[in-house]
C-alpha cells in the first residue's frame, strides 16, 4: 500500500488563510488574512523554488488581490505588483515560469478594474500606470517575454481609453518584434487589438486585414474561447460596417454563445449587437423571441428593454417612438459607440422611407407641411430632402424662395434616343472602315 504524498506546510497555511478569508464579513477587518497571504508570498525557504511552493505563492497572489478588491483597497492592489517583483524575478527564467509570471502580472492588472470604489476612467488610468511601471521593470531586468505581453495589455487599455494613436504606435512596434519570434498566441492577440484600433479610426480595410491575419493564425493553433469569441465579435462588427447585417448576426451569435458563460458584461454587449443586427436586417419582430431564449433570458434588464423599444419603433416605422427610445435609454444605447453609429443609420433609413411615403402623392408640396406631418424641425427636413435629391433617392428640386418641394416623375429610358445612339455608332464604325480601306488603296 503506497503512502499518501506529504503535503507541504505552505499548502496547509494557504488553506488556513482561505478559511479565514471565507469567514470575513463586510464589517470585519481583513488584515489578519492579508498578513497570512503576504507571509506565504514572501516565503524564502530552501525549497522556495519547488513547483508546489511556486503554485501556492501564485494562488496566494490572486487571493490577496481579491481581498484588496473586496475591501476597496486600490492603493494596496496597485503596489502589489511592485512588492511581487522578487518573486517574478525567480520564476521568469524558465518557460513555464515565464507563462506563470506574465499571467500573474496581467491578472493583477485586470483585477484593478473590479475595485468598486474606482470609476471606470480612474481604473483604466491606474491599469495603464501599472503597465508602464511593469514595462520599465521588465526592461531593467531584461524580461523580454513579460514586457511584450504587458505592452500588448497596455495597447488594449489605451484602446479602452480611446488613445487610439499611441495604442497603434505601440502595436506597430510590437508586431515588428513579435513576427521575428513567431509567437503565434501573442500575434493573434495583437492583430485583434490592431483590428479594433483601425476600426475605431474608421479605416475599415486595414481593420479587415488585421482581423484576417488574426483569424488565419488562430486556425493553426489553439486559442482560448474568449479570444475566439472576440474574433467572431469583431467579424460581426466589420460585416455590420458593410451593411451585411445577416452575416454580422451569425458572427455575433457565435460570439455570444461563448461569452455568455465567460463574462456577463461582454456577453451582454454582444447580445445587444446581435439584436441590433437582427433589427437592421429586417427581423425586428424576432427580437422578443431571442431575448426569451435560454441563453439570453438571464440578461433581461434595462439594456434589453432598450433594444426592445428600438425594435418596436423600427417595426412600426415610427420616428416618434425611435426618438423616444433613444432619449429614454440614452445610457444603454448612445453611450456605446457601435450601437450609436448603427442606430444613427437606422434612423436615417427610417426618416427617408417616411419622407418618401409623405411626398409620393404630390408633384409640388410645401416643405413646412412635410415637416409638420413628420413632426420634425423645418431646417432638418430641408437638409434631408436636399441630400436625398443629390443621392438620387427621388427626382425633384427645392424651391427655397417659395418654400416648396417640386417632385418629378422618375425619368424613363427613351428607346428612340438609345436606338439613335446605336445608329450613330454603327455609321462611325463604317466610316472608319472606309478610311482604312482608302489608305490601303492609296498605298
Amino acid at each position: 500500500m503506497t503512502e499518501p504524498e506529504a503535503v507541504h506546510p505552505l499548502q496547509t497555511q494557504f488553506e488556513d488563510a482561505g478559511e479565514l478569508a471565507a469567514s470575513l464579513t463586510a464589517k470585519s477587518s481583513p488584515d489578519a488574512a492579508i498578513q497570512l497571504y503576504q507571509s506565504l508570498i514572501s516565503y524564502a525557504g530552501e525549497d522556495a523554488t519547488l513547483e508546489d511552493v511556486q503554485r501556492v505563492k501564485e494562488h496566494s497572489i490572486y487571493k490577496l488581490a481579491q481581498l484588496y478588491i473586496q475591501y476597496g483597497r486600490e492603493k494596496e492592489l496597485a503596489t502589489l505588483l511592485q512588492s511581487l517583483r522578487p518573486f517574478f524575478g525567480t520564476i521568469a527564467r524558465a518557460k513555464t515560469g515565464k507563462i506563470g509570471a506574465q499571467y500573474s502580472i496581467r491578472t493583477v492588472i485586470d483585477m484593478v478594474a473590479k475595485v468598486k470604489v474606482l470609476d471606470a476612467d480612474k481604473a483604466l488610468q491606474l491599469q495603464a500606470d501599472l503597465c508602464l511601471d511593469s514595462i520599465e521593470w521588465c526592461n531593467q531586468e531584461k524580461h523580454t517575454f513579460l514586457r511584450q505581453r504587458v505592452e500588448a495589455r497596455l495597447a488594449s487599455i489605451y484602446f479602452q481609453q480611446q488613445k487610439f494613436q499611441p495604442a497603434l504606435d505601440l502595436i506597430t512596434e510590437l508586431l515588428h518584434e513579435i513576427k521575428k519570434l513567431d509567437d503565434k498566441q501573442l500575434l493573434v492577440e495583437i492583430h485583434l487589438v490592431e483590428s479594433k484600433l483601425h476600426h475605431a479610426l474608421r479605416n475599415v480595410p486595414k481593420a479587415k486585414a488585421a482581423l484576417t491575419a488574426a483569424r488565419s493564425i488562430s486556425n493553426t493553433i489553439y486559442v482560448v474561447p474568449r479570444t475566439q469569441a472576440q474574433i467572431d465579435q469583431m467579424s460581426g462588427i466589420l460585416h455590420a460596417e458593410e451593411h451585411d447585417y445577416k452575416t454580422a448576426y451569425s458572427y455575433f451569435f457565435e460570439a455570444f454563445e461563448a461569452l455568455a458563460s465567460i463574462d456577463e458584461v461582454e456577453g451582454l454587449s454582444c447580445l445587444k449587437y446581435m439584436l441590433l443586427a437582427k433589427i437592421a436586417s429586417g427581423g425586428a419582430s424576432e427580437v422578443n423571441l431571442i431575448i426569451n431564449s435560454k441563453q439570453a433570458i438571464k440578461f433581461i434588464g434595462i439594456d434589453l428593454e432598450a433594444m426592445q423599444a428600438v425594435a418596436k419603433a423600427h417595426e412600426q416605422r415610427s420616428l416618434e417612438l425611435f426618438e423616444a427610445a433613444t432619449t429614454k435609454y440614452a445610457a444603454q444605447l448612445v453611450e456605446d459607440a457601435l450601437i450609436k453609429i448603427h442606430l444613427g443609420k437606422l434612423y436615417e433609413q427610417l426618416l427617408e422611407s417616411n419622407l418618401i411615403k409623405i411626398i409620393q402623392p404630390f408633384s409640388c408640396v410645401e416643405i413646412e407641411h412635410v415637416a409638420k406631418l413628420i413632426k420634425l424641425p423645418l431646417p432638418q427636413i430641408e437638409l434631408k430632402l436636399s441630400q436625398m435629391i443629390l443621392d438620387h433617392k427621388f427626382h425633384g428640386i427645392l424651391d427655397q424662395g417659395k418654400g416648396q418641394l417640386i417632385v418629378y416623375d422618375s425619368p424613363t429610358d427613351d428607346k428612340t434616343y438609345t436606338s439613335g445612339l446605336g445608329v450613330v455608332e454603327n455609321v462611325g464604325n463604317i466610316v472608319d472602315s472606309l478610311f482604312r480601306r482608302a489608305d490601303k488603296l492609296q498605298a
